[in-house]
């Protein structure tokens, strides 16, 4: 089973210089979770996550300091993406992405194909659908 069977194909994106608030919501209009930072060339330069943009880690780095925040287009996405990514290929196993979310504990990951293009995205819900597939298949 190929991470290209079971992976989301159709990507919503931002921009880096996108506002949080307007990249919220579109991600919630979208109902989607994840959503990858492209550059104007359509090359992936991160990922936010709507929990990021609802409350940042930088926002309690300390226990005994207090941040507000607001959600506001004053803050762009840039500010707010994770960049070092783990990502994974159209051809890698549903195995291996798997094994990928156990040890990170992450919600969901770009996948690429063999010229570092994104093509979709591989989330939990993903992997659980495959595994329904499996069972499917198991119990015929």
């Amino acid at each position: 089973m190929k991470v290209s069977k079971h992976m989301t194909p159709k990507v919503f994106s931002a921009l880096p210089d996108d506002g949080v608030r307007q990249t919220y919501f579109r991600m919630r209009d979208e109902k989607v979770r994840h959503i990858p930072v492209l550059d104007d060339n359509g090359k992936l330069l991160g990922l936010v996550s709507d929990r990021d943009l609802r409350r940042p880690e930088w926002v309690d780095e300390a226990p005994d300091i207090a941040y507000d925040y607001n959600l506001d287009d004053n803050l762009r996405v840039r500010d707010l993406m994770t960049t070092n990514l783990t990502v994974v290929r159209t051809y890698d196993s549903i195995r291996k992405a798997n094994k990928l979310f156990l040890e990170n504990r992450f919600g969901a990951m770009p996948v690429l194909n063999k010229e570092d293009d994104l093509v979709g995205i591989l989330s939990v819900v993903d992997l659980l659908k495959a595994l329904d597939q499996i069972l499917d298949a198991q119990a015929a």
